[in-house]
C-alpha cells in the first residue's frame, strides 16, 4: 500500500511532457524528420528510453554514428529544433486535461507541475496554452539531483505545496513516472502517451486512455 492511499485529495501534481502536452510525439516526431534528413529511418522502438533524464547529446551521437564523417551536428540541431518548434505552434493540451484543470478549479484543488523538463520548458509551453496561472506550483528536472523514476522532482512539489504525500495525487504517462510518484508516496493516476503500452503502466492506482475517458472528481473517487 502507498503512503497516499489514505484520505482525500487536496492537491494534484501532473507530470508534463506526454501527459500535459504530448511533446513526446513532437520530440519523435522532429527527430525522426531529421533522420530522414540523412536518409536514414528512425524507429520508435529505439527512441525512448525508461527514464526522465535528458538524452538529447546521446542521441545527436547516436544519429552522427549512423551518418558518418559528413555529419554536421550544428546544421542537424538548428534543422531538428526549427521543426520541432513549428509543430509545437500547433500543439494544445492533451484530450480532456483542459476540462480536468477547469473541474479542478472549481473543487478547490490545488494544482502543481513535477517535470523531469526544465523550468523554463514548462512556463513556455503552459504559457502558449494559456494555463500557467492555473498552476501554483511548477517543480522541474533542473532543480533536482535525480531524475524519475527517483521522487525527487515530486518531494519537491510536495514541500513547495507544503502537503505531505497522503492529500497529493499524481498524474503521469509513463512507467518511470508511475514509479517515481509512488517513490514520493503518492497515489497515481496514469494516461499513457501514444508511445507507452497500457500494461507499461499497470502499476498505476488507476489506469485511463485519456482525461476524457472520466471527469477529474469521478477519477479521484476511484483512488480512495
Amino acid at each position: 500500500m502507498h503512503a497516499g492511499q489514505a484520505g482525500a485529495a487536496r492537491a494534484v501534481v501532473f507530470d508534463f511532457d506526454g501527459l500535459l502536452m504530448d511533446t513526446e510525439s513532437t520530440s519523435f516526431l522532429s527527430w525522426r524528420y531529421e533522420w530522414s534528413q540523412w536518409g536514414l529511418t528512425l524507429r520508435a522502438a529505439d527512441f525512448f528510453v525508461n527514464h526522465g533524464g535528458d538524452v538529447t547529446e546521446d542521441r545527436y551521437a547516436t544519429l552522427a554514428a549512423a551518418v558518418g564523417p559528413r555529419f554536421d551536428r550544428a546544421l542537424s540541431h538548428r534543422r531538428r529544433v526549427a521543426h520541432r518548434d513549428k509543430l509545437h505552434e500547433e500543439l494544445d493540451l492533451a484530450d480532456g486535461l483542459r476540462e480536468w484543470l477547469d473541474e479542478a478549479a472549481g473543487l478547490g484543488l490545488r494544482l502543481a507541475v513535477a517535470s523531469s523538463s526544465p523550468l523554463d520548458w514548462l512556463t513556455t509551453h503552459l504559457g502558449r496554452a494559456g494555463v500557467l496561472d492555473m498552476f501554483e506550483v511548477l517543480a522541474g528536472g533542473d532543480e533536482v539531483g535525480r531524475h524519475k523514476p527517483a521522487p525527487d522532482v515530486y518531494q519537491l512539489a510536495l514541500d513547495r505545496l507544503t502537503l505531505n504525500c497522503a492529500a497529493a495525487v499524481a498524474v503521469e504517462d509513463t512507467a518511470h513516472g508511475v514509479a517515481a510518484a509512488h517513490a514520493a508516496g503518492m497515489r497515481c493516476i496514469a494516461i499513457p502517451n501514444p508511445f507507452v503500452a497500457l500494461e507499461r503502466v499497470r502499476d498505476a492506482d488507476l489506469v485511463l486512455t485519456s482525461a476524457s475517458q472520466l471527469r477529474l472528481a469521478a477519477a479521484l473517487s476511484q483512488l480512495s
